[in-house]
């Protein structure tokens, strides 16, 4: 929360573009993080793609589960491109300078991914609850249609909440410095750099925070202890080990999102270097990683990637 006095009248400076200082602090690292950065891109892109493909080619994954994980791994595809190609420019050309525009836009497209991921990841839970739950009404509570609309809930909704929040930041004046200390346009860097009082915008991040994060993690952690609960009454042990093996990949997935978004947005101190860094984790490394999450236990995954391969 940030108090202090607005500067004079002809000390005001209006900026029109930002300097997104990414990782200027390490010189002699540029292209060695631009190659690394190009690689991890060039993965996400291809291990997302392909789960996106087979997921939509082979007839043996049309359940409503697949149909949720294909639009997770296009949302992931989305989500990457929208910091992770403005990073690689910047490593590549040295000149990190951003419009005031191109900022806002950026910003608004990570909110609206990010709140869907935290829906989608919901939805993908719910999914599992009515799977395990309730398998005899599973084929008729997740028909298509029911999958078309939960898709379309984990979308719709964020986009006239982050497009109000966004023009909300970007209704605050900007003086001082045009420096943020960060790779992206994310919003507690971007308060740093706002004259005067940026209460009201914090307490509406707080309630976007809770809105699409607190209450999915909540929704998720009681579908879990409903599905745990019901796995641990059922009477065969290999019955109970393939039951926790279809929810292992999704539950791996939701701790490693939810942990390091809630510790970026819920940390007292928004430190540059340790915000960098947990802000790279969950925008560009667990994407990364949520394909292989996804296929190395799932057997069904791997007979298709074997089909799409001819092995």
């Amino acid at each position: 929360m940030k108090h202090q006095e607005k500067p004079t009248e002809e000390n005001r400076t209006q900026w029109m573009e930002f300097v997104l200082v990414g990782f200027a602090d390490m010189p002699r690292l540029q292209w060695f993080l631009f190659g690394l950065f190009l690689i991890i891109y060039i993965i996400i892109l291809v291990s997302n793609g392909t789960i996106f493909l087979i997921t939509k080619m082979d007839s043996a994954l049309q359940s409503p589960m697949y149909y949720f994980l294909a639009n997770f791994s296009f949302l992931e595809i989305c989500y990457v491109s929208v910091t992770l190609p403005r990073m690689l420019m910047n490593l590549a050309t040295q000149r990190r300078t951003i419009s005031l525009i191109a900022c806002a836009i950026q910003m608004y497209f990570v909110l609206i991914f990010a709140s869907t991921e935290c829906s989608l990841l919901t939805v993908m839970a719910y999914d599992r609850y009515v799977a395990i739950c309730n398998p005899l009404h599973y084929p008729l509570v997740m028909n298509h249609r029911v999958c078309i609309q939960l898709v379309s809930v984990s979308w719709i909704p964020g986009i006239p909440i982050q497009i109000g929040q966004t023009c909300q930041v970007f209704s605050l004046n900007f003086c001082g410095s045009n420096q943020i200390d960060h790779f992206f346009c994310d919003m507690p860097p971007v308060f740093k750099l706002a004259c005067g009082d940026t209460f009201v915008n914090e307490m509406l991040l707080c309630i976007v925070l809770v809105f699409y994060g607190m209450i999915p993690l909540l929704l998720i952690v009681g579908s879990y202890t409903k599905i745990i609960s019901t796995i641990l009454k059922l009477p065969s042990a290999t019955t109970r080990a393939k039951a926790f093996s279809t929810c292992s990949s999704h539950l791996t997935v939701v701790v490693l999102f939810f942990g390091s978004a809630i510790i970026t947005y819920l940390r007292p101190s928004h430190s540059g270097g340790a915000s960098k860094v947990l802000s790279l984790f969950y925008t560009i490394l667990i994407p990364m990683l949520n394909p292989m999450i996804y296929t190395l236990r799932n057997k069904d995954v791997i007979m298709a990637l074997r089909k799409l391969l001819c092995i």
